[in-house]
């Protein structure tokens, strides 16, 4: 445990930023889970407005370094490239 003042007051900032940054990751997921299983049943309007939502929230996640930028943008390429075959397919 730390002793220093500025050490304590360090650990209680990281634990409240742990908390904020945990909130846009996990919605973050919860968007790109919601897309997949729209687009596994078919439902492609749907899915694209929760895969937009998807997509938002990893721009933010990204911009604020919750994720790293390039894995922000790796989710969103693939996401996409999901939506996109779906579409085609029902085409």
């Amino acid at each position: 445990m730390a002793n220093i003042k500025s050490a304590k007051k360090r650990i209680r900032q990281t634990k409240k930023r742990t908390m904020h940054n945990r909130m846009y990751r996990s919605a973050a997921r919860t968007y790109i889970k919601k897309a997949r299983v729209l687009i596994a049943a078919g439902d492609l309007e749907e899915a694209e407005v929760v895969a937009n939502k998807a997509y938002s929230t990893l721009d933010k996640a990204g911009r604020k370094r919750i994720v790293h930028p390039r894995n922000a943008a790796r989710r969103k390429g693939r996401l996409m490239a999901q939506l996109a075959a779906a579409r085609n397919a029902a085409a």
